[in-house]
Formats: C-alpha cells, structure tokens, sequence
C-alpha cells in the first residue's frame, strides 16, 4: 500500500462515471432501482465523486439524480450537463439535495466538432464556456469544465478556453480523450503544455477522462496523472460509449501494486472491487471477460502444469497481487445438494454477492432445484443463478412453465404460462424450431414491435450436465436491450433471456399497451 507519509498532492481523486458514460453503452441501460443499489456500493467502497446522470436526458434520469444525491453519505454526487442554460438548471436542480455537489458541464474544442457538431466559430465557442461555466458557478462553488475531443484540439485555442474557464469559476479541468486517440506519450505531453502555458493553471484540478477505443484507457490515464492530473474519470469493468472507458479497478490496482512507480494514493476501499464488478455486470447485462485484468473469472485461476507447480511452492512466482486483496477468497466450497444454507451464504459471500430477505431465499430455493439436476455445482453455476435472480427482482414479466414438442416431425410448439403483473396468462404457439415456437408465444401474451439482435447460447461450465446461459439482444425506437437467461434447460434459458430483455423495454414505458386488453382475452392457466 501507498506511504503514510504521502501528501495531499500525490492524492487522485477517482470520478466514477458508471451511472453516466457507462449506462451510455449501448445496451447497458440500469432500472432506478439498479442505479441506486450501484452508486450506494460506489458511495460505500471511497468512490469520491459520483457521476449519476445527465439530468436533462430523461425523467427518469433526473429521478435517479435527484434519489442519488439524496442517500449519499460520502462521496460529491456529479450530474452532467451541456452548454445551455435550460441544462444547467436542470441538472442544479437533480443534485441539490446532495450534501456536497458538483455540476459537470462539457463543449466541444477541436476543429473537427466545431465545424460538423456545433456548426460555430472558434470565438462563438470561447464565449459559450465563459457563459456556461458563470452559470453553473451561479448554482454551486464545485464546477468541472471538460472540453470535448481535448486531444484532437488545437492547442492555442485550448489554452484559450481552459483559462477563461478557470477564470470563470471552474474549479476541475477536464481533458477528455473522447474518441481514444491519444497515447500515453501524447497525452503526458498534453498536460505538461497546459501546466506550462496556461497562467491560472494552478487555481484548478486537472482531470483525465480517457476512452479505450486502441485499449490506452488506462495507460493514458495513469500517463496523466504523471504529468499533474490528480482526477481519473473511469467507470467499473470499464464499461461506456464504444470501446469503454479507463476500467476504475484496473487504476486502483495498478497505483496499489505499482506504487514504486506510481506514488500516488486513492480513498477506494479495494477489498469491493469484486463486488462492484459482479453487481454492475448483473445490473447491465454486460459479462466480464473471463481474462479481464483484475476482476475477469481468471484473473486469479491457473491452469498450466508448470504455474500451478510455482503457486504451490510460493504464490509470488504467478501472482502480482492476491486475490483478497481486491475481495476475492482463495478457499472454496464444493457445492452440493447437500449443502445447506449457512453455505450457500458462505459462498456468495466469497463470490461477491449480499443478498437478503426474499431475494436470498428464491436464489436458495433455485440453487437447491439446481444441485438437484446436476452432480456438482461449480462457481460459475452459482454465479450465473444469482445473477439473473438480481437481474429478474423487478421483473413485471416472469415464466411460469414452459413445454415444448420439438423433432423432427415438425411444425415445432411451446405452451408457455406468464406471469404478468400478478396474472397467469397460458397460450400455444408454433414456430420453425422449438426457440421459434417459444418466442411466438412470447409474442402473443406480450405484444410489441422489438426486432431480435442477438441470440447466443454458451455452457456456463463443461459436461453434459452443464447450464445454459443465452444472452439476447433486442432494439426498438434505436435502442438496445440485453438480458441474460441461465438454465440447466436451453429453451428455458432461451425464454428467460428473451422475457429479460423485453423486461428492460417495458421498464421504460409507464404501461404495457395490450397487455391488458390480452389478460381478459385470454384463458389464465
């Protein structure tokens, strides 16, 4: 760990920006109550400033703004704004109930953006930042300029607006790598030039916020940093527009374990990094890849002969960091039909996982159905299980029970029975294929115009045995939704990934239309 004696000056300020740039991903849309259970995690493991939302996008981002800065205890809840009036009003409004406050307000720089973006002249732009930055300070003394596509701006015309900007009020400036352009030599020399040129430099914090499109997220963060940015804007599994952003567990870890080149300190609790990877990949639908630094599935795992041999003698050979060290157990429990619920506790605990009240007793009732139908339960198992019992907790839509008649002797049928709103609704439906047949009906209980992306289906573990995990994919009105669906049965994974995704859609909507009108149509199994 970093030295006691460390000063306030080698301190980086970590800005998670998952409930903002991270829900833009395509696809990664969060419920409010999700957002929520992610910034108090956020609040609880040192995150010291939380970007919740961009108010003015939606009322439902407001909501999640304004509930947000309402429970926070620790850290400054941030919202996003653009360079209108109506915006930053909107967005001082979301964040006011927050103990500490920030108002983040962000206009293109580089040429390419002004020209085709914002169709303005550089001088029309220059007095835009001084308008927008005097009219956030009007609302709160803590206010972050970030001039849009930083890298790929002229540096002259930077230098104009970063000290207009910090003459107007700002008290963060941020240089975003927006398009992820940059490399770490580039970027260093960025700031470095800034600090140099800009004569009021020293009355504001520099801020990185770095894009993974050439995967020098990171790297061009931590390069920032080094040239005097004491912020990283990041978000957790890396998750955001394209590419992604700086993966926050990915900073941490490297500032921790590399502090002899890196002497910097952050207040993240980094024992939850586990639990906030797991809890955001659930709550998006976004898997981790299994070889993702830090918190991937074999971040810690080793398979060849000749690792395994070096661990047994002394974990260092492999092993740069240990597992507890980011909240991951090295012992584990073999799982069982067997295995009663003090260790099944004991296992989600070591897996990441807080689950209580109902939600802990329905993951406990399906992971015993689950051990009944196969002769050993591995990790993965237990993971997938919880996963889509958190995904599926506010769900209007679940299944009750599904047959399905498939063969040769076709056409292919599913009688399936939902559960929509507290109402049974059973019907029948034929299809070219047995997953066909299933989505038909689906179609048929819960009518809607959404068009089917993806459909993927993979093992969760190896055997004949094994779960079934399908991810699916749908879109309307532009849009992207996916779900997860796991199950010993793949037609039956097939239809929870499908009710999963078509879930996230009506979460949007204030009503299901047709819904009602096809509960007293239809017979209620």
């Amino acid at each position: 760990m970093a030295s006691q004696t460390q000063s306030d000056k080698d301190r980086v300020v970590i800005f998670d920006t998952t409930l903002r740039d991270g829900e833009q991903c395509p696809g990664a849309t969060m419920t409010h109550e999700e957002k929520l259970e992610v910034a108090e995690l956020l609040d609880t493991m040192g995150v010291d400033i939380i970007e919740a939302g961009f108010p003015i996008a939606s009322e439902g981002d407001f909501a999640a703004v304004n509930e947000i800065a309402k429970r926070a205890k620790n850290a400054v809840i941030c919202g996003l704004s653009r360079a209108s009036p109506k915006d930053i009003d909107r967005c001082a409004e979301a964040i006011r109930p927050a103990k500490r406050n920030r108002i983040h307000t962000f206009l293109s720089t580089s040429p390419v953006h002004m020209k085709w973006k914002l169709q303005k002249e550089p001088h029309e732009v220059y007095e835009m930042v001084i308008a927008q930055v005097t009219r956030a300070r009007g609302h709160t003394d803590d206010v972050e300029w970030s001039a849009e596509d930083g890298t790929r701006t002229e540096h002259d015309f930077l230098c104009r607006c970063v000290e207009a900007a910090i003459k107007a009020g700002a008290t963060t400036i941020n240089i975003p790598d927006t398009v992820g352009y940059t490399t770490p030599d580039e970027y260093f020399a960025l700031f470095h030039m800034l600090r140099e040129r800009v004569p009021n430099f020293d009355k504001a914090r520099f801020s990185t916020h770095c894009h993974n499109d050439l995967g020098m997220a990171v790297a061009n963060s931590l390069a920032g940093v080094k040239a005097g940015a004491r912020q990283i804007e990041c978000t957790i599994n890396g998750i955001g527009e394209r590419a992604g952003n700086a993966a926050l567990e990915e900073i941490v870890m490297a500032i921790v374990t590399r502090n002899d080149v890196l002497p910097y300190t952050t207040g993240v609790n980094a024992t939850l990094l586990t639990r906030a990877s797991k809890l955001v990949a659930a709550a998006t639908s976004f898997p981790v890849q299994y070889n993702k630094a830090i918190v991937g599935r074999n971040a810690f795992a080793h398979e060849s002969g000749i690792h395994q041999d070096g661990m047994l003698k002394n974990a260092q050979t492999y092993e740069i960091m240990t597992p507890e060290s980011v909240g991951v157990k090295q012992t584990s429990l073999v799982m069982g039909k067997h295995s009663g619920r003090h260790a099944f506790v004991h296992k989600l605990e070591e897996l990441g996982y807080q689950l209580a009240g109902n939600q802990l007793e329905d993951a406990f009732v399906r992971f015993k159905a689950l051990a009944d139908k196969k002769k050993q339960i591995y990790d993965e198992d237990i993971e997938a299980l919880v996963d889509e019992e958190i995904a599926t907790a506010h769900d209007r839509i679940k299944i009750i029970s599904l047959t399905v008649i498939a063969g040769t002797m076709g056409p292919q049928s599913a009688t399936l029975t939902l559960d929509i709103e507290g109402k049974h609704i059973t019907t029948q439906s034929t299809g070219n294929g047995p997953v066909d047949a299933i989505f038909n009906a689906i179609h048929a209980l819960v009518p809607y115009q959404a068009k089917l992306e993806l459909y993927q289906v993979h093992a969760v573990t190896e055997g004949t045995d094994a779960q079934a995990e399908v991810s699916v994919r749908l879109s309307e009105n532009g849009r992207s939704y996916t779900a997860k669906g796991a199950d010993p049965d793949t037609l039956v994974a097939s239809a929870k990934a499908y009710l999963g995704a078509l879930n996230k859609i009506m979460s949007k909507r204030n009503r299901m239309p047709g819904v009602e009108n096809r509960i007293h149509s239809t017979d209620v199994g």
